[in-house]
């Protein structure tokens, strides 16, 4: 008897260990975190549309399996985006976070989640500390650091020979960022450097020191909401025809419905466009506005890349989730058709990627678009991946 239960305890283990992970694991769980409500919930709605438009690319399925995504509001607070995520990794528990717009909430979330042995996918802020000394095998990003579009801005701005610049952008992280990307590479006069609170709404008291300073030019770092207010009050207080205006994550598809004529000839930096020319971002624009009705912005992109992203690593992986070094090498190839093109990751999974310089125009079908105008940067590196530990 005992002989008997022996053997038919070894058979059930062995029966066990033979069923595959993927067969285990039939669900992928994928938390996904943006700004949902609020003056930066359209921000958000460009993301989550673009999340649900690539779960249509890949027949509702993600590396060939199941998949559940759990979206939450962290209504651009930190301490609400670190709930989220803790409420994801330990109820819902989601083998990937991704999302994410504000840094000072990246800067909450991306630790609590890489600390508990879950990927996460950021698919737009892009902190500096997390491309540096922060950098973990577990983090990837499909948008950029920080930094790297306003050293665009920067250095078209040199190239045009502008030699003093009135600077400005919201007192947090990704603003800090944007300026000290900005001065790295326009070597001219910063006349004034200023933040304000986020979300601000109304700029009339800087705008009157913007004139005062008598500025050649002023740049700006304003996304979403506070963009629309700033380039409206700007333009009403008759700065734009006296100090031209150049700008990155102010003019784009998210403001560009509210601002309309106001914002043309605005110049911006950005690496990507809706007519930027490659298989993949024709047909994501085609077909998210024939689902959606209106234009994707590069939030939504980025975040349309990420789940492409994480598709590639669970298909390279056969549907294993516990392989986690599987995943990585997968990801670290960035095996899949990107919006933005063919392009590869750094050291510290930050995208090494083009910069284009944009212009607001009329289209030919009298709309007002972004178009790009020529390459700032090709193949561009941010300023901190020698400061990451990881060697691959």
């Amino acid at each position: 008897m005992r002989t008997t239960i022996r053997a038919s305890l070894i058979f059930l283990h062995t029966a066990l260990m033979a069923v595959s992970p993927a067969a285990a694991a039939e669900t992928v769980k994928i938390g996904f975190i943006t700004s949902l409500s609020g003056p930066a919930g359209i921000i958000g709605k460009h993301m989550k549309d673009s999340v649900e438009l690539a779960l249509d690319h890949l027949g509702r399925k993600v590396g060939g399996l199941d998949v559940e995504i759990i979206y939450g509001d962290d209504q651009r607070k930190p301490d609400v985006g670190k709930q989220l995520a803790d409420e994801m990794l330990k109820k819902h528990r989601v083998h990937f976070v991704s999302g994410i717009i504000w840094s000072n909430v990246m800067l909450a979330v991306a630790p609590t989640v890489t600390q508990a042995g879950t990927f996460m996918i950021g698919t737009n802020a892009g902190p500096h500390e997390l491309a540096g000394k922060m950098c973990n095998e577990l983090f990837f990003t499909t948008s950029w650091q920080n930094d790297q579009t306003p050293e665009a801005m920067g250095k078209y701005m040199q190239d045009q020979g502008i030699r003093d610049v009135y600077a400005m952008a919201p007192n947090y992280a990704a603003g800090k960022d944007m300026i000290s990307g900005f001065k790295r590479y326009f070597k001219g006069r910063v006349v004034d450097e200023v933040y304000t609170k986020l979300g601000q709404q109304d700029y009339q008291a800087e705008i009157s020191q913007i004139r005062a300073a008598h500025p050649k030019a002023v740049f700006v770092f304003y996304p979403g909401d506070m963009g629309i207010q700033f380039v409206k009050q700007y333009v009403q207080a008759g700065l734009r025809e006296q100090i031209p205006l150049y700008s990155v994550y102010t003019i784009d598809e998210v403001t560009l419905p509210a601002l309309k004529e106001v914002a043309v000839g605005i110049f911006e930096t950005r690496y990507w466009s809706p007519d930027l020319k490659n298989e993949a971002n024709q047909k994501y624009i085609g077909d998210f506005r024939k689902k959606f009705g209106y234009t994707p912005s590069f939030y939504g992109t980025q975040s349309y890349d990420g789940i492409l992203l994480i598709d590639s690593a669970v298909r390279a992986v056969k549907g294993d989730l516990s392989n986690r070094k599987g995943m990585i090498a997968a990801m670290r190839k960035a095996d899949y058709k990107s919006t933005r093109g063919t392009y590869t990751y750094n050291v510290n999974h930050f995208p090494i990627q083009n910069f284009y310089l944009l212009k607001t125009v009329k289209g030919a079908g009298g709309e007002v678009e972004m178009q790009i105008q020529k390459t700032v940067f090709e193949n561009h590196k941010d300023a901190y991946y020698q400061d990451c530990g990881m060697k691959w």
